[in-house]
Order: structure tokens, then sequence, then C-alpha cells
């Protein structure tokens, strides 16, 4: 009788336990040997080359799993094609949240698909970091669980021109871009530094995703007889315009927002017609003796060998890199809010781009960038140090009607 009362008074001190003391919610994505993170990328459709960078990222996390983990957890990534189309995006990442219970988003190429997400995974709290976009939509305002990175679209565009105009004297400077968030944030920005210089653009001119015969869109920049065209386009578009031009006779000087930066792939589409392009880029050049390049390089050798090394696919290890710093600096202790005051401490953190910064109204990790141009046979070849825009933001998003 004294033992089955003892049982009795165990079984409800341990009733008590439970009901009374509030249990530990499990985070969600996040097991004592797991985090998983999840992101979307177009491995087909018209933007397919920039697929490359969601693989990247891919490749990264294999690299860290080797070597570890992250304090006794190992990275479960899950990639999927969103063909560069928001409805698909949309879907995606309602599955990757609420199937696969994802504890973070990273990357995700394209303006237009991000901004098919942004409202859904702040209202899920899902930290999101470093969309493969320089819109200004990501940071300004800033919000609890995005941190952006890539350099803003508007700030390229001012970088171009003023080494377009100060530099290379040129005159007439023109725009062809593509006709959404996208193209539209790179033309204000053009707009802007032109302004500030007592000039305007000689023309511009707009080409739609879906576009393939561009003999219009090059007769009209032909026809403003431009010194300078600066590209916010497609790989596809860039290839194409460049051919209509050659055919037709127009030449003239061509820079290109960081999204056509990898020369190599972009040289062999374009049938060696990208040499000569003056560009943006935000990550070291493909043959660059930083030791982290030398790293990476490694780990494509190894995890991902039928991959080819350049700009698109090493952006994926580039734009992941403060999310890893961020979980790091959270140790075993990870939590959503944890890991956005972790990210919130990171302050002049370098890996393969330039420092970067967060802080609790921060959210956009950089405003640097640095020139580069396109050599013979595909070559990347850097001309610059590292520069910053002084482009003034809040005007320009004005111009926006933001």
């Amino acid at each position: 009788m004294k033992n089955r009362n003892l049982s009795f008074v165990v079984v409800f001190a341990l009733y008590l336990l439970m009901t009374l003391i509030p249990c530990a919610r499990a985070e969600r994505g996040v097991t004592d040997n797991e985090i998983r993170i999840g992101q979307y990328g177009p491995q087909t459709g018209p933007a397919a080359l920039w697929g490359a960078i969601a693989r990247g990222t891919g490749c990264y996390f294999d690299m860290i799993n080797a070597e570890g983990g992250i304090h006794g957890r190992k990275i479960t990534y899950f990639l999927r094609d969103d063909g560069y189309m928001s409805p698909r995006t949309k879907a995606i990442t309602k599955e990757l949240v609420e199937d696969k219970k994802v504890f973070a988003m990273v990357g995700g190429a394209g303006t237009s698909p991000g901004m098919a997400v942004k409202k859904y995974l702040h209202n899920k709290k899902v930290p999101w970091i470093c969309p493969a976009s320089g819109s200004t939509y990501w940071a300004f305002p800033p919000t609890k669980y995005l941190f952006a990175l890539m350099p803003l679209y508007v700030d390229e565009a001012a970088i171009l021109v003023n080494y377009a105009v100060k530099k290379l004297g040129k005159k007439r400077i023109a725009f062809f871009y593509q006709n959404d968030d996208f193209g539209k944030e790179g033309l204000a920005g053009a707009q802007y530094a032109l302004e500030t210089l007592g000039m305007k653009l000689a023309a511009s001119v707009s080409v739609e995703v879906l576009d393939s015969d561009l003999s219009s869109h090059c007769m009209k920049l032909k026809e403003a007889k431009p010194d300078c065209v600066l590209m916010w386009l497609l790989p596809k578009h860039g290839a194409i315009i460049l051919g209509t031009a050659a055919k037709m006779g127009f030449n003239t000087q061509w820079m290109s927002s960081s999204v056509l930066c990898d020369t190599d792939i972009m040289y062999k589409i374009s049938k060696g017609l990208f040499k000569g392009v003056i560009f943006t880029s935000f990550a070291e050049s493909p043959d660059s003796h930083n030791y982290l390049m030398r790293k990476y390089k490694k780990a494509q050798e190894r995890f991902a060998p039928n991959e080819r090394w350049g700009v698109f696919f090493y952006a994926g290890f580039g734009f992941v890199e403060p999310t890893v710093e961020g979980l790091k600096r959270c140790g075993r202790d990870l939590t959503v809010d944890n890991f956005v005051k972790a990210m919130e401490s990171i302050k002049e953190f370098q890996g393969i781009g330039p420092k970067i910064s967060y802080g609790p109204n921060r959210r956009q990790g950089t405003r640097s960038m640095f020139l580069g141009k396109c050599a013979e046979g595909g070559k990347f070849v850097r001309f610059s140090d590292w520069l910053a825009s002084d482009v003034d933001l809040q005007e320009v998003l004005k111009r926006l009607g933001r």
C-alpha cells in the first residue's frame, strides 16, 4: 500500500511539472544535431545562369559540414527551382517554411521573386539573409528578420556613371534595363548620378523578361548615338543585345551591373562580344590568391567537381558567409531572436567581398564594390579598390515613390 501511494505521488508530481511549468519550445528547423536552411533559385527558365548561386551555397554548406558543422550541428540544405517565376517562388517558400520547417532562408535570386515572399517570411519570423539582389526594398526601411548584403543597384549605377564621365570622358550615356524593380532602381541611380554632373541620359530603353528579339530595342539605343550604354539585364539579354548591336554596326562602351560580372560565361554566351565590358563586382576575382578563395576553390573541386568555377557559383559562398558567422556567434543557444542579435553584432566582417556591418537599425551590410573589365578569353580583370557610393539614398527613394 505504501509503494502504491508513493507511485501516485511521483506520477502526480510529474503531471504538475508538465502542466504548471512551461515546456521549452523547440525552435523551428533546429535540433540537437541539425539546422535546416532553404533557398529558391532559377535552375531553369530565363535566369537559369543565376541558378549557380544557390548551388554554390550548397557546396559551401557541404564544406562547413565536413569541417564538423556549427557547434555540433550539421546544416541540412533545401534548394528549390523557382524558374524566376514569382508565383512559383511563393509556393516554394511556403513549402520550405511550413513543410520542411527551415530555420532560415538564404540568398534567392531576383528582385521580383524576392518581393513576392518578403512579407510572408517576415510574418512567419523566418530570418532571411542576403537576397541575391541589390534592391533597396530589403533594407530600407529595415525590418527585424532580413539582412541584405549585395551592393545596391542605385549605387552600382552611380559608380559606373561617375567612372564613365570622369575617367573615360563619356558625354552621352544610355540605359538599357529590365522593366521591373530591378531595372528601375538601376535607372534611378544612373539618372541621379548624371543630374549631379549636370547631365541627362541620352536614352533609356526597357526590355521584358520574355523578350527574345531585341532588334527594335537596339535600334532605339543606336539612334540616340550614345558613347556608353549601361546594361541592367538578365545574362541572356546581355548576350543578345551585344550580338544584335554587332550586326547593326553599333559600337559603344558597354557597362553592366554586377549581375553580369561572371565574365567567363558571359564571354562564352556572347561569342566573345563581352570583351571590353566594364562592370561592378561584389566578390574577389575567380583567380584571386585570397586565402578564402583558394579554400573555396578546393571545396568546389571536392564537393561539386562538375560545376564551373565562376562568379555566379562562388557568389553562393559569399552570400552566406554572414549567415554562418551569425550561427557561430549564437553558440548552442540557437533561436531566431538570438540569431537576429548575433547578426546585429557583426561589425567589419570580411569574407570574399567588402567589409560587412549590421546593427539594430542597419540591415544593408555594405554599399561597396569594385570595378572590373572583361578581357580576351573572358578573363576577369579587376582595376579598382573597393569603392563606396555617395548617392543620397533618401533622395533616390523619393524618386522611386518610396
